[in-house]
């Protein structure tokens, strides 16, 4: 089997997060396992497409899943998810905080020129 370099392997990575119903689901998880009907009633996507999602999710080793009774309840698979959403949190925080000192500077800008 063929290795792949690891800049591929991290590509590989932000292409399986690279979908907002992904998103969403980790961000929910963050706070605990759900079941699968709480994930869908907190997102907007039909159920055949929430299960597609968690298939991904769960063959790329991001969630866990188990079954208590008739109820699949899922699961992240450990802290490392969790950081990651802290860490892209942090950077969007300081990019839109960026583009707010910007916008404020631009409508400054605008009010005095009049």
């Amino acid at each position: 089997m063929m290795s792949v370099p690891l800049y591929e392997a991290k590509a590989e990575l932000f292409r399986l997060l690279g979908h907002p119903v992904r998103i969403r689901v980790l961000e929910l998880l963050q706070d605990g396992p759900l079941p699968v009907r709480d994930l869908l009633s907190a997102i907007d996507v039909e159920p055949t497409g929430l299960s597609q999602h968690l298939a991904v999710l769960r063959r790329s080793g991001m969630v866990t899943a188990h079954r208590d009774g008739s109820t699949v309840v899922y699961a992240l698979a450990g802290g490392d998810v969790a950081d990651l959403l802290r860490a892209a949190r942090k950077l969007l925080t300081q990019k839109l905080s960026g583009q707010s000192q910007l916008l404020s500077e631009l409508l400054d800008t605008e009010t005095s020129v009049r």
